[in-house]
């Protein structure tokens, strides 16, 4: 009976704790009071509920009425009826659907070629010995505080012939240096026996970056993809500036014409002239597939930053 009871104390005592459950307080850490517990559920709250409440909104108007939108008189807190006519107007085929098809391909065809040329040029300065690894490492470094400004990146982008065409919206803010130097940091801190060993087999500078350096770094890779794909996803700069034809304008810039300038896509203004449908709601739909992605994803990455951001910026 003793073996019994002891078997199951430790097998509690290794469990790890559920996701609603607080961790193990160590032995040396007091018990919070229930008013500490109490206030601090309450802060907890009001920060989630002032995140959740304006998404609450913007997710609900877009699933209105026009009658509900009118009756509201604008935004719709409570939702009377759910519609999905601004979503099928949007993506019926219009600007708004070729928008998020280019803004869709942008940013995978950009986080690819960024995350390439960063881990490449990461692994090659976290190489001590590697061949102008100073003088490479003080040039990035210099880009980070000195920068040649607007016009002369717009002369140059202009003198390459990537103006109206999709490249412009990759090349110009194709790499960040921050993310190479944490992720350079991160390489540094890898274990260089595994290095020398795998050398002493063999293997060379690919095999070592694909083989150990890569499935060790899973999870500031993880991290700087989201950064990257975030950026890509989110940018309007480059594409108001780069392009002229609307028709290649991403899905950022065509949100932006519908909440400043209060401009319909091609093929839902008629749909808000009849009465079909609210420019109110149209506007909300936009932004809900603007912010769907990046809600989607940020969840499943989020158990890599801790791991991936501080072990790559402050060992490093």
């Amino acid at each position: 009976m003793t073996a019994v009871i002891d078997k199951a104390a430790l097998d509690e005592a290794a469990r790890e704790p559920r996701f609603w459950e607080a961790p193990p307080r160590p032995v040396w850490e007091e018990e919070p009071s229930k008013a500490g517990v109490a206030a601090k559920g309450i802060v907890l709250a009001g920060a989630c509920l002032a995140v959740l409440f304006p998404l609450w909104i913007v997710i609900v108007t877009s699933l209105s009425t026009k009658q509900t939108i009118n009756a509201a008189g604008g935004l719709v807190v409570i939702p009377k009826g759910v519609t999905f006519v601004a979503y099928q107007e949007l993506l019926s085929g219009g600007q708004v659907t070729r928008a998020a098809i280019v803004s869709v391909c942008v940013t995978l065809a950009g986080t690819v070629f960024s995350m390439t040329v960063s881990v490449l040029a990461a692994y090659g300065l976290s190489r001590s010995g590697s061949l102008g690894h100073r003088w490479l490492l003080m040039t990035l470094l210099a880009t980070m505080f000195f920068g040649a400004g607007l016009i002369p990146t717009y002369l140059l982008v202009q003198s390459l012939g990537l103006t109206d065409t999709y490249l412009a919206l990759i090349l110009p803010s194709a790499v960040s240096v921050f993310n190479i130097l944490v992720l350079r940091a991160f390489f540094m801190n890898i274990s260089p026996e595994l290095v020398d060993s795998a050398r002493i087999d063999g293997a060379g500078d690919w095999r070592i970056l694909r083989q150990i350096v890569l499935p060790l770094s899973r999870a500031v890779i993880a991290v700087i993809t989201l950064f990257y794909a975030v950026g890509y996803w989110s940018a309007w700069f480059n594409a108001s500036i780069y392009l002229g034809d609307q028709s290649m304008m991403p899905l950022q810039n065509v949100m932006i014409q519908l909440v400043q300038k209060q401009e319909a896509p091609v093929g839902v203004s008629q749909a808000i002239k009849t009465g079909q449908i609210s420019a109110l709601a149209i506007q909300m739909a936009v932004m809900v597939m603007a912010l769907l992605p990046v809600a989607v994803i940020s969840p499943f990455v989020q158990k890599h930053f801790k791991k991936g951001m501080l072990t790559g910026a402050v060992k490093g």
